[in-house]
């Protein structure tokens, strides 16, 4: 039937042409038998034979021809046809069996099966887009993973249970060419940490269909970097460095990572995943841009172009001169604390040493130093902690503070030495001596050196984008934005904050912050920054203090404390909170309903016992920064006073908002 069709398609104009024809042949013949007027002209009556039908003879040829050729042209037609056909159905029928060996052939690079239950415990797309800050990551059930896994304890399948490589977790096979992977990517975001992350989850939410490509060059997904450094280390599993589970100080447990596996499609699968999603391609890196031409190259020479990109490349730790100019033997004793496998590699360590100093008075130095002095406890370890201020946090706390808290860490089994100049570090008889300017000299058997962070600015050349001489990191406006189509986030972003002005923050909740943002504004939203990001930081967990805004100790501080209550420490604020991840909790909303305390504040601001207060920095008299010192769950009102920017004469009203003297 559907070749008949096709035939009389095409000879219906050549039928309708020959009726045509015909009908004005008979015409004429009735006017020939009518007697044509004389004055007809007689070159027309002469040209067929002398008889008359000249020209029926010759349409009846026309037609024949026509008739003949329509014929020959329908066979033809026809006869390609049926070749097609067949063609076809041969092809149809050979699929099953090319399909079988394919997959024969590539069951090592698939995917794993996914069950019934595992379908409907997986989101779909518009919940994987706008998981709950604070909900639990926990999977089915745990149980002994190897070293490499790459997200919550969960029933592994019999493919992850062959292949425990971080690139199978992650959902490719790092054997797999180059060629499987999407040559395009609308949303490109090159990193994988804390601000990638939260801008894949912002586009996901403004753009439910959007396909987000994150190219990192660790080999595991994306996760947190806060308990690296605070509660693995109070982990009562003997199996934490495996499973990167752990409890927070509320009680709760949760996975270091932001989502399990089965959150992510694989990267093979973007390109044609019906309703978009986020895909993790990991231990790449990218090490060219090509901003004109919307494209990057990875270091395997592997080409990907883009719609929008962020950069969100994060940090590498700083080292000490005299550490990188010692040599092998002093390296190999060395940790630069920043990611999982040096979380893995510094507590194998401390558990065969007798010895350790962490370099560095700062957030981390101290963090690890609590840290490690607890363990030191039940193990003997001997714990050592130097850096050149006087006191521990001496760049961010008032003098005051910054000499309480050392005397605090100090209470932790930690031994200080202050004001502590390196001059070399060598190796002697497999125990490193440290040599300081003044003359001192501390041998140990490992350091830690948690001397600050470096942004990680790689791709500046390339991209032709500027990197501030000031604060370091991409320099971006005020919607995070380097070049038209090209974002900024997180610890490489040197952003100008409306507020506050040009700025460069390395903590948690900024990449929170700053990665929606650039998120949001990848999709078309054009918002500035505004929201001051907060960080925090625990010295275990009975004293922790939370903080906004620059708190710089070269600027004039107000204190103002209280007698604290045994509510008043971190793991209470999170028991009575519920929340883990404390800087994801804060909504600027709540600001609006706080009610200043009627207890009047002390005279004198400053204590010996600082049990609980509130310490602002000032600016040319106004509040540039505030730090809550056990006081929690108050950061909505130090947010508004930042953001409001007006002088206060007296800032002990000001501290009655946070209700530091109730009981």
């Amino acid at each position: 039937m559907l070749n008949c069709r096709t035939v009389w398609r095409k000879l219906a104009p050549l039928a309708r042409a020959s009726s045509t024809l015909c009908r004005q042949n008979v015409k004429r013949t009735g006017l020939h038998n009518a007697r044509l007027p004389a004055h007809v002209p007689t070159a027309h009556m002469a040209t067929g034979p002398a008889k008359g039908g000249g020209e029926n003879q010759l349409y009846v040829l026309l037609v024949g021809a026509t008739c003949l050729g329509g014929a020959i042209y329908t066979y033809r037609t026809v006869k390609g046809d049926q070749h097609r056909y067949e063609e076809r159905i041969a092809e149809i029928e050979s699929r099953p069996h090319r399909s079988t060996k394919e997959a024969t052939a590539t069951v090592q690079m698939e995917a794993p099966v996914v069950t019934e239950s595992e379908a409907q415990a997986k989101p779909s797309p518009e919940e994987s887009s706008l998981p709950a800050p604070d909900a639990e990551t926990a999977a089915p059930s745990e149980t002994t993973e190897p070293p490499q896994d790459h997200g919550p304890p969960s029933e592994p399948s019999p493919a992850e249970q062959t292949d425990p490589s971080p690139a199978t977790a992650a959902g490719l096979d790092a054997a797999q060419p180059s060629l499987s992977l999407p040559s395009h990517a609308p949303y490109l975001l090159i990193g994988g940490g804390t601000a990638s992350f939260a801008a894949a989850r912002s586009i996901r939410a403004r753009d439910p269909g959007a396909r987000v490509l994150i190219v990192t060059d660790e080999p595991d997904l994306p996760y947190m970097r806060p308990p690296l450094s605070k509660e693995l280390w109070f982990s009562d599993d003997p199996a934490v460095t495996d499973t990167l589970r752990f409890k927070q100080w509320n009680g709760k447990e949760r996975s270091i990572y932001f989502q399990p596996p089965s959150f992510y499609i694989t990267p093979e699968d973007l390109s044609n995943a019906e309703n978009g999603g986020v895909a993790v391609l990991t231990g790449k890196k990218v090490v060219h841009m090509d901003v004109r031409g919307n494209k990057v190259k990875l270091d395997d020479d592997t080409e990907i172009s883009y719609d929008k990109c962020l950069i969100a490349t994060g940090g590498v730790p700083r080292n000490l001169q005299v550490i990188d100019r010692a040599g092998e033997e002093v390296k190999k004793r060395t940790t630069l604390f920043r990611k999982i496998d040096d979380f893995r590699s510094l507590d194998k360590i401390s558990r065969t040493i007798k010895s350790i100093t962490i370099i560095g008075g700062g957030f981390l130095g101290s963090e690890l130093a609590c840290a490690l002095g607890r363990r030191s406890h039940d193990s003997g370890l001997e714990v050592i902690q130097m850096f050149p201020e006087k006191g521990n946090m001496g760049k961010v706390l008032p003098e005051y503070l910054s000499n309480w808290t050392t005397e605090k860490v100090k209470t932790e089994g930690v031994k200080i030495i202050s004001e502590a100049l390196v001059k070399s570090v060598t190796c002697n008889e497999d125990q490193l001596e440290i040599k300081l300017k003044d003359g001192r000299s501390v041998k140990t058997d490992h350091v830690v050196a948690a001397v600050g962070l470096e942004p990680n600015v790689d791709l500046a050349k390339s991209a032709g984008l500027e990197v501030d001489s000031d604060f370091g990191g991409y320099r971006v406006n005020a919607e995070l934005q380097a070049r038209s189509n090209i974002w900024v986030a997180g610890d490489a972003a040197c952003f100008y904050d409306i507020r506050l002005g040009r700025r460069r923050v390395e903590h948690h909740d900024h990449a929170v912050v700053s990665g929606r943002l650039a998120g949001e504004n990848m999709t078309g939203a054009n918002k500035p920054y505004w929201h001051q990001s907060m960080f925090w930081s625990d010295l275990g967990p009975d004293v922790g203090y939370e903080a906004i805004g620059i708190v710089d100790s070269s600027l004039p501080t107000v204190g103002v404390f209280a007698k604290a209550t045994a509510k008043d420490t971190p793991k209470a604020a999170t028991e009575k909170s519920g929340t883990g991840i404390r800087s994801e909790s804060e909504t600027e909303a709540v600001a609006s309903s706080a009610v200043a305390s009627p207890t009047p504040a002390p005279a004198v601001t400053h204590k010996d016992d600082y049990g609980k207060g509130v310490i602002f920095y000032l600016r040319d008299k106004v509040v540039v920064g505030i730090i809550l010192w056990n006081v929690f769950n108050r950061m909505p009102i130090a947010r508004k006073i930042i953001k409001d920017g007006e002088e206060h004469a007296d800032l002990n009203e000001v501290a009655k908002l946070f209700n530091i003297h109730e009981d």
